[in-house]
């Protein structure tokens, strides 16, 4: 069932045949592709394209990411299938992985987390913002292939009502293992928000690829 299937794709930024990488940027529940769009201007990285999926509904998939999987199908496999398939159009634009970042905020950064995890090879990186691996806490982490080196960013409050801090550690772990470079940082107080040292953190990030 192509739950999001049809949905626009928005673009910001440098035109993609002459950006130095892309950004795809995932948004949250009840937001949308152009709300996760303006976060762009604070990244000061003007020969980056960003593109910006949009779920149908403004919802990826309806209930918690800490559900079991098989609760929140079929939109899980629609919302994966989504990234899938603007990750691929670029790679089919010829965008090297190693030029690809995926970022996402609350429910879109367990999307990205999730997609990253389940496509693991060398990105330009991931950042999740206040999100983690989506599942129940029982669920298999045997994620088959590498990351090489991709460079991960998780950020979250360490008291975010959404999002547990153990699942935050968990993700990293499991990154971790698959290969990836992980800077995890938990906040005090925060809220479930995006706070300077996050788009400093970013910007740094977004700021090496392309780069020879």
């Amino acid at each position: 069932m192509a739950i999001h299937e049809g949905q626009s794709v928005l673009a910001t930024g440098m035109p993609l045949d002459e950006a130095r990488g892309v950004v795809i940027m995932i948004h949250g529940r009840g937001a949308t592709a152009e709300s996760i769009l303006s976060l762009a201007q604070e990244f000061d990285q003007p020969d980056i394209s960003y593109v910006a999926p949009q779920a149908a509904g403004n919802v990826w998939y309806p209930y918690s990411f800490l559900e079991p999987l098989a609760r929140n199908e079929p939109y899980l496999s629609s919302a994966l299938n989504t990234v899938d398939e603007v990750v691929s159009y670029m790679s089919g634009r010829g965008v090297a992985r190693e030029r690809i970042v995926l970022l996402g905020f609350s429910q879109g950064a367990c999307l990205a987390t999730e997609y990253v995890a389940r496509h693991a090879q060398r990105y330009g990186g991931l950042v999740a913002l206040s999100g983690g691996l989506i599942g129940a806490d029982d669920t298999p982490r045997d994620y088959p292939g590498s990351l090489d080196g991709t460079p991960v960013f998780m950020g979250c409050d360490d008291h975010d009502f959404h999002i547990p801090a153990s699942r935050v550690d968990e993700s990293a772990e499991v990154l971790e293992k698959l290969g990836a470079s992980v800077d995890k940082r938990l906040y005090h107080a925060m809220g479930h928000t995006v706070n300077a040292d996050e788009i400093a953190v970013v910007t740094a990030l977004l700021g090496q690829v392309g780069v020879a």
